[in-house]
């Protein structure tokens, strides 16, 4: 009689846990691939898009460098007394618009959107154009308080004053290309043969009252460099003026500093404003010359041109740096203020001259 072994005692066999463990495993879904990326392009194309934004953006901010001022008038036959000032005006006002990049000021689409020092150099350049331009109509043209103002500059100082960051109705750009055309304009009426046609007067009194709008916004901007730093100041809007009021009451100390992001918008609108001073004054040097010689004034206003000279000096550095008044770190905004300060004092010096009899 023949005993039956189990299975798992049997030589040769294993057991039922070996053999569960040597079953292949059950057939399922084979492993899937990764999936492909979709758009493997993407990634190269954007950081393309950021360079040559960025290469666009470096190359619209770029400062200009000084125009060149004229005496003579196109045909180089005569001098006009005028044409330096009215040429030097247009040409100023048609680097806003056709240098690289148009005007900046109220674009509304990158990369122009995006950018801050340009259109702030744009406008210390527009409100110079602008002052002169007011000083042109209501002084430099007319010989007197009574007399009419010339219809074409009556014309292109409101059209310079139109908004400078408004876009549409109006466009910024279509008002100052209709001030560009008035300017033309007088400018070639200027430069005619009829005696009675346009006229500008060089005289001091004339000079004198741009001087004034001219030193109070460089001591405007050299106050407004300064406080990049934070500064306690003793108020003096009362100075010298016992019975004076104002409107509203302020304290004996007031603390002004500007905004860390606007350090560098105020530092490019003084360069674009001594850019354009630079430029206005060397052509007033040619039309209010024999006035410069009579009063001996020819010195001051070659050391104002100087001083602004100095001021639109290269910058060392990619952005504007706004370290302590003696500390490690240099401060643009207090080195360019230095310089308008000084001009501002040369211009009062300049204008007590043209004062004096």
């Amino acid at each position: 009689m023949k005993l039956g072994l189990p299975s798992w005692l049997r030589r040769g066999t294993n057991a039922p846990a070996a053999q569960d463990a040597a079953a292949p495993a059950p057939p399922g879904d084979p492993p899937q691939p990764r999936p492909a990326r979709r758009w493997p392009w993407i990634t190269p194309v954007a950081v393309l898009v950021i360079a040559i934004a960025w290469g666009v953006s470096f190359y619209w901010s770029r400062e200009p460098a000084v125009l060149w001022v004229v005496a003579e008038t196109p045909t180089g036959e005569r001098t006009v007394v005028g044409y330096s000032t009215v040429h030097t005006l247009i040409d100023v006002t048609e680097w806003l618009l056709e240098k690289p990049g148009g005007y900046l000021s109220n674009d509304v689409m990158p990369p122009g959107v995006w950018l801050d020092n340009m259109p702030s150099f744009e406008f210390g350049v527009l409100t110079q154009s602008r002052d002169l331009a007011r000083v042109l109509r209501n002084n430099h043209s007319r010989s007197q308080s009574q007399s009419t103002e010339d219809e074409d500059l009556s014309i292109a100082e409101p059209a310079l004053n139109t908004a400078n960051d408004s876009w549409l109705f109006p466009a910024a750009e279509a008002r100052y290309r209709d001030a560009i055309e008035a300017l033309r304009s007088y400018e070639t009426r200027l430069t005619d043969e009829d005696p009675g046609n346009a006229q500008f007067y060089a005289r001091a009194d004339n000079l004198r009252e741009w001087l004034v709008v001219v030193e109070l916004r460089l001591g405007s901007l050299s106050q407004r460099l300064s406080a990049s730093v934070g500064q306690a100041r003793v108020n003096t809007d009362l100075g010298g003026a016992p019975a004076g009021a104002a409107a509203r009451e302020s304290s004996g100390e007031v603390i002004v500093k500007t905004p860390w992001l606007e350090i560098d918008n105020v530092f490019y609108e003084a360069r674009g404003t001594a850019w354009a001073l630079l430029l206005f004054l060397r052509a007033a040097q040619f039309d209010f010359e024999r006035t410069l010689e009579d009063k001996n004034a020819i010195v001051s206003l070659r050391q104002i041109i100087r001083e602004l000279e100095e001021g639109l000096g290269p910058i060392g550095s990619p952005i504007i740096l706004n370290g302590r008044g003696f500390g490690l770190f240099p401060n643009h905004s207090l080195v360019l203020a230095s310089y308008l300060s000084r001009a501002h004092s040369a211009v009062a010096d300049l204008r007590s001259l043209l004062e004096q009899g």
